[in-house]
């Protein structure tokens, strides 16, 4: 026999019976544990609290900044000071120099190449790779994420500016720069907001199906580098590839033939550096490989087919205020996006290095970072720049244990602007393509989609659906369409709840949902059913829908218990119920009624304490009763399974008078009497009972074993 008690500090409950068959009635207490309602203080202390939120918030931001230290304070101002108090110079400082040489090597070459494919002049990649990564090694939170161009961003200026103003005016060199100020300053309101959270709204499978599909275009468009002869500006594949076709007649082998060498050259170095740990050093100077290559091939043979670079001023930037402030409406939205990039990618890459190499990070505060990096940037003739993930993962792998390797970086950057701009003047056009799509390849995600596929259908039509509009329709379209369909589904998510059935585990007091164990078993007349999800106004209807449906259908489950011909009590379990509006109330309330006039009694089990508080404010509490709330769903079986058993047995000793009120109701009002005696009576303490009394105790439910 198998026999399951609630705890020491459960109360006793006596049975319920009835004025018209008290005699044949079975004498079953049970043993529940009380739920503790909330007081009329608590209620009142809530309802407080409520009207005064903006204020304990307030206060709690008070004492907190009190608290601070001076070392804290420098810490959130100066994040890198977290790392010059604890650095350690004979352990760190080699391997920081190393890794900041390497990644320099590695972003001299595809910081012109970004620049070009932003449709600026090379030696913009090179200003936007100077004094941000200065400026982001004192206020970025993290230690390995290397900044400077990226393509995706300069694939996003390209894009918008080209719109706006031909690439050979200065007016889009300037709007470049001024794109750089706007994204810095809406990247440090979002950080000092405190706002990132904001861009969970979008899946990662939209975020993998833009890049993918942004990576395809950006590839196509350094085509004209490749096959010598101008491709139309577009971010539409359609027209992109039309243009391709159209100007096949002029095709040349030359930079077809070196452009491909080199891309050949530069995806073995990757793959080597990636698959041999001794070869590792390869992937950081695959770029520079390429660069040097092309450079001398160029400068021995001259072939006048080939484009080359041109000549790049010399010299560190100067300091001066952006322009053309008259575009900034026009620019907002590119902004805005870049800023999304920024959040998506960077703080992404920034969160993974930081647990990799154990030390925490703060989102808002690398967006602030990276912020100020952009705004400080745009005054130096920078265009945006982001947190890069090849030269990130480069940096890490290298072994950079500190932001001091992305100051030597920019130390290597400088001293190419002091020294090296001439030699950069025959660098072949060809070369910083092959860079560009070299760079980009790994963007294209195909082993994502292969696994939405298999793993979720609904991630993999947002993937499709996302990467389908960038290629086609362009990259704003594809953004909003992607970001509208992700926050479609998560609005159909929450309205749309899941709901369980209940039924018991055999020989436990566990109650799970009858679909994942089907061996689990209901009772006549009760229906169990678990909300996993918080109750407002957007999903309660489909909640009613839903508990009507259970109280409807036939689950096909195995069914104990007296058996009754129609269902008498629906016990809800709210724990998985964080939240109820006011909305959600009013539909329980209207749920309740509906139920009460067919004769069918709520329970409600186990609801945390701001739920509880909320439908004691609206007297949900007292209009269903004190005694249907229980903490555990196997205390509320046990009551209503009692009741169910009661209305079986007086239903076939005794037929129901016509004027009188229904053995249901009679039921009720007994178990109201009761629990209110039991209160008064016990001063709403359990009372103790006596080790040798359990032998009085009828279980439940008895199994042989």
């Amino acid at each position: 026999m198998e026999i399951s008690y609630a705890s020491s500090s459960s109360r006793n409950l006596s049975r319920y019976s009835t004025s018209t068959s008290s005699s044949n009635m079975p004498n079953r207490p049970v043993r529940i544990i009380q739920l503790q309602h909330p007081t009329t203080t608590s209620l009142s202390s809530s309802s407080s609290s409520s009207s005064s939120w903006w204020w304990s918030v307030l206060s709690r931001w008070r004492s907190k900044v009190e608290a601070m230290s001076f070392t804290d304070w420098t810490d959130v101002l100066v994040p890198c000071s977290r790392w010059i108090r604890t650095y350690r110079w004979r352990d760190y400082l080699q391997i920081d120099l190393a890794a900041g040489l390497t990644v320099g090597v590695m972003l001299v070459p595809q910081a012109m190449s970004y620049a070009r494919l932003a449709g600026l002049e090379p030696i913009y990649g090179l200003y936007s790779s100077f004094v941000p990564i200065f400026v982001y090694a004192i206020f970025g939170s993290s230690r390995q994420l290397a900044i400077g161009p990226v393509a995706l961003v300069s694939l996003l200026v390209s894009n918008v500016l080209s719109q706006i103003v031909d690439s050979s005016d200065e007016l889009y060199t300037e709007l470049a720069i001024l794109l750089a100020l706007m994204v810095g300053i809406m990247e440090c309101i979002m950080g000092l907001l405190r706002l990132g959270w904001l861009i969970r709204f979008i899946s990662h499978s939209v975020i993998s199906g833009f890049t993918t599909a942004s990576a395809i275009v950006i590839a196509l468009s350094q085509a004209k580098y490749f096959l010598g002869y101008d491709v139309d500006r577009t971010s539409k594949i359609v027209p992109l590839i039309k243009s391709i076709i159209a100007g096949a007649d002029e095709f040349s082998w030359p930079p077809f033939v070196m452009g491909s060498i080199i891309l050949a050259i530069l995806l073995v170095m990757k793959h080597l550096g990636k698959t041999r740990k001794y070869l590792r050093f390869l992937r950081a100077s695959g770029p520079l490989t390429g660069v040097v290559l092309g450079t001398v091939f160029v400068k021995i043979f001259h072939p006048s087919s080939i484009s080359v670079v041109g000549e790049i001023p010399q010299g560190l930037p100067k300091f001066s205020v952006p322009k053309s402030f008259g575009y900034a409406k026009d620019l907002i939205p590119t902004a805005l996006l870049i800023t999304g990039v920024a959040i998506l990618e960077s703080v992404g890459i920034a969160k993974a290095l930081a647990a990799k190499n154990g030390y925490e990070l703060d989102s808002n505060q690398e967006l602030f970072g990276l912020g100020v990096a952009n705004i400080c940037g745009s005054f130096f003739s920078a265009y945006p720049t982001t947190g890069s993930f090849s030269r990130s993962a480069v940096n890490h792998e290298s072994g950079a244990k500190t932001g001091l390797s992305g100051i030597v970086t920019g130390i290597i950057i400088g001293c190419a602007l002091l020294f090296l701009t001439p030699l950069f003047t025959d660098i072949p056009q060809c070369a910083l393509a092959a860079i560009v799509v070299s760079a980009v390849m790994g963007l294209v995600d195909y082993d994502e989609a292969i696994f939405l596929w298999r793993v979720d259908k609904k991630d993999f039509l947002l993937w499709t659906l996302t990467s389908t509009m960038t290629l086609f329709l362009g990259i704003e379209i594809g953004v909003l369409v992607g970001v509208g369909a992700s926050l479609a589904f998560v609005i159909h998510e929450s309205a749309n709840p899941r709901l369980a059935f209940l039924g018991r585990l055999p020989g436990t007091t566990v109650y799970r949902n009858i679909q994942q164990y089907p061996e689990a078993y209901t009772y006549h007349g009760i229906v169990m059913v678990r909300i996993d999800a918080p109750i407002y106004f957007a999903n309660i209807s489909h909640i009613k829908e839903r508990l009507q449906e259970y109280e409807m259908k036939n689950d096909g489950s195995t069914r104990r218990g007296p058996e009754v011909e129609s269902v008498y009590f629906v016990i809800l379990e709210m724990s998985p119920v964080t939240y109820v509006d006011s909305s959600a109330v009013q539909a329980l309330k209207d749920l309740y009624h509906e139920y009460k006039s067919r004769d069918i009694q709520i329970a409600i089990s186990n609801p945390n304490r701001e739920v509880l508080l909320t439908l004691a404010k609206a007297n949900l509490v007292e209009l269903i009763g004190k005694e249907w709330y229980f903490v555990r769903v196997h205390d509320a079986v046990q009551v209503c399974l009692q009741h169910v058993q009661s209305i079986n047995e007086a239903k076939t000793a005794e037929p129901l008078e016509e004027n009188k009120p229904s053995l249901f109701q009679r039921l009720l009002k007994q178990r109201r009497e009761d629990f209110s005696n039991a209160e008064l009576e016990s001063g709403d303490q359990a009372p103790s009972t006596p080790a040798d009394s359990d032998s009085q105790f009828e279980p439940l439910l008895s199994r042989k074993s």
